[in-house]
């Protein structure tokens, strides 16, 4: 009959539920997904439709099987966008201009719908994440300061409810992790610059906590602007640091 009604397998719902709990975040890579038994209650679903669910996200590449027991969240949806970049960023150094230039336009958005969208929640993760850049920015780990970087970066990203700037966002920051890394280490020498950066952070933060879009906008674009003008300051130094060493080993290779 060509106006059958086609009823949807279970499996297939299943399946949709946990992809929209990965698109929005709630599950995120890494993540391990519950017990089999305590999923299936909570989603209120039969163990062999669930197993099938789990089946479908997993040819897709959403979720994977480890050694040990226990299925993961992948990064497919990040990684998809940023492998191929990353070997192009090696390759062509001055592209990093061009990921600043549209971080920029997508971390202002993204600042000004979170002052419009962030609900509790979000703003206790914001907070959270903000008081561990603050105290990041007292170490002397390079790593855990850019983490941290990311993490509040991300999480203004996530209380925008876009699902593309979610996802672009953690794609670009953990693409651009590296530059970051080496911008925030050069910087921790240079008092004014570290006290502006946590300046700039704390704007974009109370921003959002008091829903102010365009106050949100204008710091996020702020602190982008600074952060491409102290990487471009950053590299020109590494690159001279660079050409002085190998003088000095070219001068006593001679001598």
């Amino acid at each position: 009959m060509p106006n059958k009604v086609q009823v949807p397998r279970i499996s297939d719902a299943i399946a949709a539920t946990l992809e929209r709990r990965i698109l929005e975040g709630s599950l995120k890579p890494g993540d391990r997904l519950p017990p089999e038994r305590e999923l299936a209650v909570d989603l209120g679903v039969s163990r062999p439709s669930l197993r099938e669910a789990i089946q479908k996200l997993a040819s897709k590449g959403m979720v994977t099987s480890r050694q040990g027991g226990g299925t993961y969240v992948t990064d497919v949806l990040d990684t998809s966008f940023s492998d191929p970049w990353q070997d192009m960023m090696v390759k062509h150094p001055n592209l990093r201009e061009d990921m600043l230039e549209f971080r920029r336009m997508l971390e202002g958005q993204a600042a000004e719908w979170a002052a419009e969208r962030a609900t509790a929640a979000d703003l206790q993760l914001l907070e959270q994440t903000f008081a561990a850049l603050m105290d990041a920015f007292e170490s002397d780990d390079a790593n855990k300061r850019s983490e941290a970087d990311i993490a509040f970066h991300q999480a203004i990203g996530d209380a925008a409810h876009n699902v593309l700037i979610g996802h672009l966002s953690s794609a670009l920051l953990h693409l651009m992790h590296d530059n970051i890394r080496l911008n925030l280490g050069e910087l921790k020498a240079v008092p004014a610059a570290s006290r502006l950066l946590k300046a700039q952070h704390e704007a974009i933060y109370k921003a959002v906590r008091e829903s102010k879009p365009q106050a949100a906008r204008s710091a996020a674009e702020t602190h982008i602007d600074f952060v491409r003008e102290t990487l471009a300051q950053t590299l020109r130094s590494v690159a001279r640091r660079e050409t002085a060493e190998r003088r000095l080993s070219t001068d006593f290779s001679t001598s």
